[in-house]
């Protein structure tokens, strides 16, 4: 790059100033983000204001660090062939900073100060950057230890499938329909908790959860013929989807923005702690009589559930958001300075609240479900990517292979109990592992990358776990190292992944009732893939089941690779216009736009006079300014 191509770039006017910016570049489906409140400026450092890279235009350093650096990217410049590079960036040698910290705040919006905007951007006002407080850890961990009720029961029913069936004579359909129906019964449970943790609060649903849990262990672990045994699992069934339903809402409702997600996923590694403990007790009573044993195991699951009513009772305070709801705002803010760090402004985040369960509360009287079943363009793309994850999950046969794995070993060769039960907790212990980290993962590497890394392995592991069907003396090593491998994938990507991309893509419009039939999807789709497993791995030979799962998995890379966008670092904002540039589809833009004007007038001037103090009345025939379109300032890319 000559001299002259310097002096051009240096001669750029800022972002701010560039009028002739082209808006066919700037689009959300290039990568661009429509919601910065910032823009940059020229500093001594870089004359020219420089375009920002997206992990700047989010708000978050790219190091974790709010050094002197914050929200810069360096360019390794090593491969440029030009000479002058040393000459203009001397105290940077063979880099470029892309993105600087200083900035100035848009027009319409001054500060971001201590909002829920401001902590995912880490603009906190006077405030250093937030850390998850002691207080929110608490009652994060009392609320994910109810998940692990739904571990335990997919955990110890793994050990326990082939004693039960000895013990009480169960047919394989008996079994298959004993697995299966928890995925049934807890979607009951699921649709029943949003009304009874509305009318009764966060709380009352944890204990409701576990005493109904706690019930159906009692009745299972006596049971004494099919009859009694299915009574019993529908409440266990009840509890775990009561349970499931609230936790993710209670932990979200209590977390302070900025760590949300983090701390959400603490739900899902609860549920496979809960599983390996369901495990151990397999391995615990492997030396005891089958007839007993598995009564035992069952039992064991009443352990918990006591806990969390202990915690729900004496620890964990009532969730913010219901009690702003129920017009509660004092105790509210008692409960927001718990989690916010001293100093914190809670009044804000508590009108923050209000906002937005207003909102929430026009788009469920103004959307009806015909939004759902007749979808527009952008709509129908936007529930096929949501809904289809979900249903994908347990397509790949997540559950139902949890669910038989012994009997998985038992076929391979592996007939010793007590063998059968360490390997189990081996593979648990594996899954757990892995899923810890692919929640740093995720919001590092991306969306995308994840799941086809994820859904790539998993074909590859059920493959390998078909030949260990078609083998020698190796069948048994081959099958557990399938296994272990095939646990390993789903937890890196379909696992954690097939709920944070619904939560991502769906419009607020559409969220709850698309977030219900996702889940409704995912249950059904779980509930069938476990009442059927064994009868067709009979009926196909079991290598043949294996490559129609892997074969499964392929179809479902195919259809995620086209249809998916990746979601990391967009706003929830953003994904409308996605779906409407790539569809084609405005009328998305429009309902929101209608529905936003609807619930915050202020934001767009009505075009008619108010009626303001006799001291403003000359100003009340000047025509109203209008905001800037959103798109205008923004100039951070995806990374």
């Amino acid at each position: 790059m000559g001299n002259k191509s310097i002096e051009e770039e240096n001669t750029l006017n800022s972002p701010l100033l560039d009028t002739k910016m082209s808006t066919q570049q700037n689009t959300v489906a290039d990568g661009y983000s429509r919601t910065d409140q910032r823009i940059p400026i020229a500093t001594s450092t870089t004359p020219v204001a420089p375009p920002l890279n997206f992990d700047y235009n989010d708000g978050v350093p790219p190091s974790g660090d709010a050094d002197d650096n914050y929200g810069a990217t360096m360019e390794d410049h090593d491969n440029d062939s030009s000479d002058d590079d040393n000459n203009s960036h001397d105290n940077h040698h063979n880099s470029t900073l892309t993105g600087v910290d200083h900035h100035l705040p848009h027009p319409d919006r001054p500060q971001l100060e201590q909002t829920h905007e401001g902590e995912h951007r880490f603009d906190h006002g006077s405030i250093a950057a937030l850390k998850i407080t002691r207080a929110t850890k608490l009652y994060a961990f009392c609320a994910a230890l109810n998940s692990c009720n739904l571990g335990y029961d997919i955990g110890v029913n793994t050990g326990a499938g082939m004693l039960l069936q000895e013990s009480l004579a169960l047919t394989d359909v008996q079994l298959e329909v004993f697995m299966g129906s928890l995925n049934l019964f807890a979607m009951v449970g699921a649709l029943s908790s949003h009304w009874i943790s509305d009318r009764l609060g966060r709380r009352w649903s944890f204990r409701i959860a576990a005493v109904v849990f706690i019930f159906g262990t009692v009745i299972q672990s006596g049971a004494g013929g099919d009859a009694s045994l299915m009574f019993g699992r529908a409440f266990v069934g009840l509890g775990v989807g009561f349970g499931l339903a609230v936790d993710p809402v209670y932990i979200s409702e209590i977390s302070q923005a900025a760590h949300r997600g983090q701390l959400v996923t603490w739900s899902e590694i609860a549920t496979n702690i809960g599983i390996v403990l369901g495990f151990l007790s397999g391995l615990f009573f492997s030396s005891v009589d089958e007839n007993v044993a598995w009564r035992l195991m069952f039992s064991l699951g009443a352990i918990l559930p006591c806990f969390v009513i202990y915690f729900s009772t004496f620890v964990m305070p009532e969730s913010p958001r219901w009690l702003v709801a129920k017009n509660r705002e004092g105790e509210a803010r008692e409960v927001l300075k718990m989690i916010y760090p001293d100093g914190y402004d809670v009044g804000v985040i508590v009108n923050e609240i209000k906002d937005t369960i207003e909102k929430e509360s026009i788009a469920e009287h103004a959307v009806g479900w015909d939004v759902i079943l007749f979808p527009s363009p952008a709509f129908k793309r936007m529930l096929m990517v949501g809904v289809g994850t979900a249903i994908a999950q347990q397509a790949v046969g997540i559950d139902a292979i949890q669910y038989f794995l012994v009997y998985i070993l038992s076929e391979s060769g592996i007939e010793s109990r007590n063998a059968q039960m360490l390997i189990l907790v081996v593979l648990g212990l594996i899954k757990l592992g892995v899923i810890v980290i692919a929640g740093h993962l995720f919001d590092r590497k991306g969306r995308r990358p994840l799941i086809m890394v994820s859904l790539l392995g998993c074909a590859v592991s059920l493959f390998i776990v078909s030949m260990s069907f078609i083998g020698g003396a190796s069948s048994e090593a081959m099958a557990i190292f399938g296994l272990a491998l095939y646990l390993a994938f789903f937890s890196i990507g379909m696992g954690p992944g097939a709920w944070l991309i619904p939560s991502e893509v769906f419009s607020t419009m559409i969220r709850a009732k698309a977030m219900s039939v996702a889940t409704f999807m995912n249950r059904v789709t779980a509930t069938i893939m476990s009442s059927t497993f064994l009868s067709v791995a009979q009926a196909m030979s079991w290598s043949g089941f294996f490559i129609m799962m892997s074969i499964v998995c392929l179809i479902i890379l195919a259809w995620m690779y086209v249809y998916l966008p990746e979601t990391k670092g967009r706003p929830l904002e953003d994904m409308s216009q996605y779906f409407a540039e790539i569809t084609g589809d405005r009328s998305i833009l429009e309902a929101e736009e209608t529905l936003y004007r609807r619930d915050d007038p202020s934001e767009f001037r009505a075009p008619e006079p108010v009626v303001q103090p006799e001291r403003q009345q000359p100003k009340r025939n000047v025509a109203p300014e209008r905001p800037p379109p959103e798109d205008a300032h923004v100039m951070g890319t995806m990374a």
